[in-house]
């Protein structure tokens, strides 16, 4: 069902829809209070509640505030909840996991904020005829709204008190450091737990490590220890899943990184998992979670996770102070150097290669576009054109152009391939907008692939 409501029946007059943004209105207006009653309400009915101290207790009422809003929000747009509206609760989950608020009690007092709502919109409503039908054509919304966010509260809690079991994570700390050693579990529950998330001794499926660490800002005094634990904690759940091979991706917090070894499932491409490593990010950005990730190139099994382990490290270096995901999977051999050539490098690039691409940069790129094009169309001038949407003869002049202000031909391999050096340095030069060297890069690499992909027999 689209969520909609009816506009066939009487609650889709005029009449109804005016009381209906009314008592929408109304509770928006009053939320702050309305967030009181419901905390009071939390605190006279569920014990645990009751019990937890005054820092609980505020947690409590921002999240009911963010629940109102986020409910006022869908019902004034007349459309179904998302994740993203809700994105808070996964959070406010591992919260009252950790408190020791049991499963019963939280949903509970979900249910108990949600009630308060309720009440205060039915009484909202009015003695009138079309403000009660605009509270009833209201209920259906709201039951949803609660299913859909209760529903995500209880997983993420549950999610938490899995993966928070102190024997399963000293025994995902434990493999992973064995891992990280060079070490074979031979044995015991370790074994057991190699072989759980597809890390046999003897695996040959290829892999990855991928390593993330938190780039938000200080948190403030005396909260900051919980919180980047917490944002820790919620990021390795999230990497926890990852996985495409139907086993769970091992996934461990160790110290202030998080570590995790996804393995590929048969047929599934690294590129695929880069793009699901990349949504993680994203997802986690919209709940306050910024990091930044490094992953390495695909190992043949366990024993080169040491050496993988390595490399998602060093790749961290070319993730931007904002964050963001750095994947050698996505990063040519070529740029690779382009990344960690020193200024030395830059130096020996021609002057007048240099000042042509600084200005054309300036100017929106076209010409580097041009040599870019050319190169990947095998010095095919008529494809390189079709590539660019522009004709082959507005083609050869940019060509001509290049040439007057570089003394470098395309149709030069050796001159060809001095330009893609210094595009490529200058690609890895640090900008004003850190995301535009790493962004410039990994979508160098999809269309790389993409290109690939193309030229495949069907």
């Amino acid at each position: 069902m689209s969520g909609r409501f009816r506009t066939d029946t009487l609650t889709g007059t005029e009449a109804v829809r005016a009381q209906r943004a009314r008592i929408l209105t109304e509770l928006l207006d009053d939320v702050q209070d309305l967030a009181d009653a419901g905390a009071a309400a939390i605190r006279a009915e569920v014990p645990t509640y009751a019990a937890q101290g005054g820092g609980f207790h505020a947690d409590v009422r921002d999240q009911i505030v963010r629940h109102y809003r986020a409910k006022l929000a869908v019902l004034l747009e007349e459309r179904p909840v998302t994740a993203a509206d809700i994105a808070f609760v996964r959070r406010a989950a591992m919260r009252r996991a950790r408190a020791g608020v049991p499963l019963a009690d939280y949903v509970n007092a979900y249910r108990i904020g949600q009630r308060v709502f309720w009440e205060s919109l039915v009484e909202r409503a009015g003695p009138t005829p079309a403000g009660r039908e605009a509270a009833l054509s209201l209920a259906v919304a709201q039951m949803r709204y609660c299913d859909f966010a209760s529903a995500q509260a209880a997983y993420a809690y549950m999610e938490f008190q899995q993966y928070a079991a102190a024997d399963s994570v000293r025994e995902s700390r434990g493999l992973l450091e064995t891992l990280l050693a060079g070490g074979t579990p031979t044995r015991g529950r370790e074994l057991a737990a190699a072989q759980a998330h597809g890390l046999a001794p003897d695996a040959r499926t290829p892999l990855l490590v991928v390593v993330a660490m938190l780039v938000e800002a200080p948190a403030p005094e005396g909260a900051g220890l919980d919180r980047d634990a917490e944002a820790r904690h919620a990021a390795c759940a999230a990497l926890a899943r990852t996985g495409g091979n139907g086993a769970r991706t091992l996934s461990v917090v160790r110290q202030s990184e998080i570590v995790a070894v996804p393995v590929l499932g048969p047929g599934a491409e690294a590129g695929e998992l880069c793009d699901r490593l990349q949504a993680v990010v994203g997802s986690l950005a919209g709940e306050g979670i910024r990091l930044a990730m490094g992953v390495s190139t695909p190992m043949a099994g366990p024993a080169q996770i040491p050496q993988a382990y390595q490399e998602a490290r060093a790749v961290l270096d070319f993730v931007p102070e904002d964050g963001g995901v750095a994947a050698l999977p996505r990063i040519t051999p070529f740029q690779y150097l382009a990344l960690r050539a020193d200024d030395t490098a830059r130096h020996l690039v021609d002057p007048r290669v240099t000042a042509l691409l600084e200005e054309d940069r300036a100017r929106g790129g076209v010409l580097t576009a041009t040599i870019r094009a050319f190169a990947a169309a095998d010095l095919n001038l008529r494809t390189a054109a079709e590539r660019l949407q522009i004709h082959p003869n507005t083609a050869q002049y940019r060509m001509r152009r290049i040439q007057q202000r570089t003394g470098r031909s395309l149709r030069s391999i050796e001159d060809l391939v001095e330009l893609l050096v210094a595009i490529a340095l200058q690609d890895a030069v640090p900008t004003n907008d850190g995301r535009e060297r790493l962004a410039t890069v990994t979508d160098e690499g999809r269309r790389r692939a993409d290109v690939r992909s193309s030229h495949e027999p069907r």
